[in-house]
C-alpha cells in the first residue's frame, strides 16, 4: 500500500509536468526578423542564390519567432505537425520573393521554410495554424518596409558606412516602433547591417514595442553593403 506522502509526490510531479507542457506552448510576443541579403552573402561563408534566381535587392524574411518577456524562447514545440507545403501552396510565389533562401547549396527554399515552421511556427499553433503563420509574416513584412524607410532617410545599400543611431531612428520614424539591429562582419572584418528585429503581438497582426531586445551590439557606424 502506497503512503500518502508517495501519492503526494507523484501528484506534484504530474502537476509540474503539465505546467511545463502548458508553458512550452505559450509565448509573450513574436520577433519579426528581416535580413539584408548583401550582408548575408558578404561574409567568409558566402551564399548561394535560390534555384529561382537571385533575389531582389531588398530585405528578406528570416522568421517570425515566438519569445518570452524574459528573453528566452520556446522551440520545436510540436514534432507531430511538420511543415506541409500543400498548406501554403497559394503563398509559394510570395515566399520565394519575400522569404528567399541564401543557403548553400542552391535550393528552392522549402528546407528554409520547413526549419522555420518546425522550430518556431509550431510554438505559435495556439494562435496561428501553418498557413496563418506564413501569411502573417508576409503581411508584416509589407507593413514594415525597411528598405523604403532607410532610403527615405538617405541610407542606401551602397557599401557606405552609416550611423547606427540614424539607422534605428529612420526605421522608428517610418514604422513607429523601435528596432533592434543585428550586425555581422564582412570578409575584411567590418561590421555591417545584417538583421532587423521588430516585435509583434501574439496574434501575429500588430507591431508593438519590444519587451526585450536580443543580446549583442553593433559599432556606432556600420556598413550597408550592396547586393
Amino acid at each position: 500500500m502506497e503512503s500518502k506522502g508517495s501519492n503526494l509526490i507523484k501528484l506534484l510531479l504530474l502537476t509540474q509536468c503539465l505546467t511545463v507542457l502548458c508553458v512550452s506552448q505559450d509565448f509573450d510576443f513574436f520577433y519579426l526578423v528581416q535580413q539584408w541579403p548583401g550582408s548575408y552573402c558578404d561574409t567568409k561563408k558566402s551564399c548561394c542564390y535560390p534555384s529561382t534566381g537571385k533575389p531582389a535587392a531588398n530585405f528578406g524574411l528570416h522568421g517570425l519567432w515566438p519569445n518570452y518577456n524574459d528573453g528566452s524562447y520556446p522551440s520545436n514545440c510540436d514534432p507531430n505537425n511538420p511543415f506541409d507545403q500543400s498548406q501554403v501552396s497559394d503563398l509559394t510565389s510570395e515566399l520565394q520573393s519575400d522569404w528567399p533562401t541564401l543557403a548553400c547549396p542552391s535550393n528552392d527554399g522549402i528546407n528554409f521554410w520547413t526549419h522555420e515552421w518546425d522550430k518556431h511556427g509550431t510554438c505559435s499553433e495556439s494562435n496561428l495554424n501553418q498557413h496563418d503563420y506564413f501569411e502573417a509574416a508576409l503581411k508584416l513584412k509589407q507593413q514594415a518596409n525597411l528598405l523604403k524607410a532607410l532610403k527615405s532617410a538617405g541610407i542606401n545599400p551602397d557599401g557606405g558606412s552609416y550611423s547606427l543611431a540614424n539607422i534605428k531612428g529612420a526605421i522608428k520614424d517610418a514604422i513607429g516602433f523601435t528596432p533592434y539591429i543585428e550586425c555581422n562582419v564582412d570578409t575584411e572584418g567590418n561590421s555591417q547591417l545584417y538583421q532587423v528585429y521588430l516585435c509583434v503581438d501574439t496574434s501575429g497582426s500588430n507591431l508593438i514595442e519590444c519587451p526585450v531586445f536580443p543580446r549583442g551590439r553593433c559599432g556606432s557606424d556600420i556598413e550597408f553593403p550592396t547586393f
